[in-house]
């Protein structure tokens, strides 16, 4: 089961009240700007809006060398390769640089590798560019790792090399003509977070001189690219993709037209968040289904005839993507509903066979999203090796989980919140184990996944005058959260499918107020409330549109009973995994009293399926009132889906319970949870 912790923002009204009367801002602004640590007025002027900041290229570690070198392969007529990555911020920096390059008449080409060769140059490659004859090879969002050996064999064949990248650096540097990466210690500039993208545009400031010429010309590049790879949007990158923004949805470039008009927002103004749910997803999807090449014409497409069916295609791309993803979350939920040990492990490490590369990092961030802990998904190979991807949730390194199975690996690397790695198909279980056993050691209690909410709001409070003020906030992406809000008490009443059942619409009401909210990616059969329950509800207020007026839509991004005592639910969730990792010894209250067991059996025999959250569960076995507790529901279904009663699904939000065609009768005393919990079964499974 998956709960998120609320993590409701201290308010500092006093600061909030200086702010509003010294820079004469709403008093509601001024208090969502103190919950994002914004202290003095100065800051507020900053952070609204903006200081145009001088670009400068050359506070950059080897700027000055690759600028010269580029500009003597030009003046030298030297042919050129740009070698980039497939996703979306790999293909931007390549799309601004070849087109600033063929734009100047130099003899240029360009490579990117397919997800199926693997991250970066390689052997093949560099082959490649020798039998074409190039002399200058650029990298683009990557080359940093390059091995001492590719970048001798790049010198051996008589080739330079240039290397632009954003990744962190090795200790020992590639041999290269240059190398400019943020993340050098010998770097003089202030400001790191730059994607690939924006690397390669600090080139081309450098090498062309009139860094607002570039931007003018490439800004909508840059804005894709950086949005697209979850760069903080703090310091420059905030004043970079502000404007980037407005060059974005005012691009007259044919790829990007077209992308918009494909994605259905062609004539709406986006926003960060817009940009990276309606436009990434779609260039994305060309590398991810294994031929990144359509996504980078369309990017450089002259024209309309050119660019609108590489859109189409890429809308197709997409749709593929997404029903070839859904497929993968259904054999991993068939597998957890067949083997439910695994999803009480402190990282869930699932295993799949055939299931495409470029598809496991989606997945594995749906599940992390879906069951509130890291998540690594594999691919088993035909040749006996295994692709995988994982995500985390903040506070869990999952690079150091990996690492510390590092000898069972072929390779690997990431970062905190994301890793890849490649693995042989037999090792997979050890991996397993040593992922948790590393989790077990680091992290004695789990860090669970959070929601952040800024300010309770009451509901007559939510209005357009709101959404305008919030709107002073943008560009909302990475390091600057949309603004979360808790409305409490409010009572459900009416629930409408949207989209043929994959959305809901939810209508609420407090007094005389009456509100309405979407809740994305849940059927009216999943969702976990009955109307005329009384919630609290996490939202975010975003603006709809319909015939041309505006109005205040709210996404659900969480909800609860009213009742409900988070705090002791997040305990006893956690608690119960621990029992069934046979950590712990019960606490007192977790054997359920028969008269609880039978009260739940009956409530799920009277339905071929029973859907709903473990509050609800409690609610509807409550009597008089009183709530059992959760951990002692949960023991409850154990015990019964142990004894061949029930079969369980969880699907983190939500639980899916059926009755089992009865097979005699079944001695609940004899199922391994009640003889582990009354002492009868000390191993580690709870095995007689």
């Amino acid at each position: 089961m998956r709960i998120r912790h609320w993590n409701i923002a201290p308010l500092d009204t006093e600061t909030a009240a200086m702010l509003a009367e010294q820079c004469e801002l709403n008093p509601f602004l001024a208090l969502l700007l103190t919950t994002r640590k914004i202290r003095e007025p100065e800051e507020v002027y900053d952070f609204l809006a903006g200081q145009q900041e001088e670009i400068d290229p050359y506070a950059y570690a080897d700027m000055e060398a690759a600028a010269e070198r580029l500009r003597r392969a030009l003046d030298g007529h030297e042919r050129i390769l740009i070698f980039g990555d497939y996703d979306v911020d790999g293909l931007t920096a390549t799309a601004l640089l070849y087109d600033y390059l063929r734009g100047k008449g130099a003899d240029v080409l360009y490579r990117i590798p397919q997800r199926s060769d693997g991250y970066g140059m390689h052997a093949p490659d560099i082959a490649y560019a020798a039998e074409q004859g190039v002399r200058l090879i650029v990298t683009v969002d990557t080359g940093i790792a390059l091995t001492p050996e590719e970048a001798d064999d790049i010198a051996a064949r008589g080739m330079d090399l240039i290397v632009t990248d954003h990744h962190k650096p090795p200790q020992v540097l590639p041999r290269a003509a240059a190398v400019v990466d943020p993340h050098r210690p010998d770097s003089e500039a202030e400001h790191r977070d730059l994607a690939g993208v924006g690397v390669a545009f600090l080139l081309l400031c450098a090498l062309d001189g009139d860094g607002e010429a570039i931007f003018s010309r490439y800004g909508d590049l840059l804005t894709l690219g950086t949005i697209a790879d979850v760069i903080p949007l703090t310091g420059q990158n905030r004043d970079l993709i502000r404007r980037g923004l407005r060059l974005l949805n005012a691009s007259t470039r044919p790829g990007i037209v077209a992308l918009r008009r494909a994605a259905g927002c062609g004539e709406r103004d986006l926003t960060a968040t817009g940009v990276a749910f309606m436009l990434t997803p779609r260039i994305n999807a060309a590398g991810r289904m294994g031929d990144p090449e359509p996504a980078l014409q369309l990017l450089l497409s002259e024209s309309d005839e050119a660019a609108v069916p590489l859109a189409e295609q890429l809308q197709r791309m997409n749709a593929e993507r997404q029903s070839i993803g859904e497929q993968i979350i259904s054999a991993v939920r068939e597998r957890l509903k067949a083997e439910p040990q695994l999803l009480v492990d402190r990282v869930l490490a699932i295993d799949g066979e055939g299931w495409p590369e470029g598809l496991l990092g989606i997945a594995a961030a749906r599940l992390c999203e879906m069951y509130g802990k890291p998540a690594i998904v594999l691919s088993r190979g035909e040749d006996g090796t295994a692709h995988g991807s994982g995500r985390s949730i903040p506070g869990f390194s999952l690079y150091d989980a990996i690492a510390s199975a590092a000898q069972l690996t072929e390779r690997f690397g990431g970062h905190e919140l994301a890793a890849g790695l490649t693995v042989k198909n037999e090792d997979i279980p050890a991996l397993r184990a040593a992922v948790n056993a590393f989790a077990a050691k680091r992290y004695p209690v789990m860090p669970t996944a959070q929601l952040d909410i800024s300010v309770r709001l009451r509901p007559e409070q939510v209005d357009m005058e709101k959404l305008i003020l919030l709107e002073a906030l943008e560009p909302i992406g990475s390091g600057e959260p949309q603004p979360l809000f808790l409305i409490s008490r409010m009572r459900l009443d009416n629930i409408t499918p949207l989209a043929g059942g994959k959305h809901l619409r939810l209508s609420l009401s407090r007094g005389d107020v009456r509100l309405s909210a979407v809740r994305f990616r849940l059927s009216p059969g999943e969702f976990p409330v009955p109307c005329g329950a009384t919630v609290n509800v996490v939202v975010a207020l975003e603006r709809s549109e319909y015939r041309g007026v505006a109005a205040v839509s709210l996404r659900i991004r969480d909800l609860s009973f009213s009742d409900t005592d988070r705090a002791a639910l997040e305990s006893d969730i956690a608690d119960f995994e621990r029992l069934m990792r046979r950590e712990i010894r019960p606490a007192e209250g977790a054997l359920p009293a028969r008269d609880l067991l039978a009260r739940l059996y009956t409530l799920l025999r009277r339905s071929s399926t029973w859907s709903g959250t473990m509050e609800q569960l409690m609610h509807a076995v409550a009597t008089e009132g009183a709530l059992p507790r959760a951990l002692t529901v949960l023991c409850a279904l154990e015990i019964l889906r142990e004894a061949g009663l029930i079969a369980v699904e969880d699907r983190g939000e939500v639980l899916l319970i059926a009755p089992c065609p009865a097979q005699g009768r079944a001695d609940l005393t004899a199922t391994p949870l009640w003889r582990y919990i009354e002492g009868r079964d000390t191993d580690e499974h709870g095995q007689g």
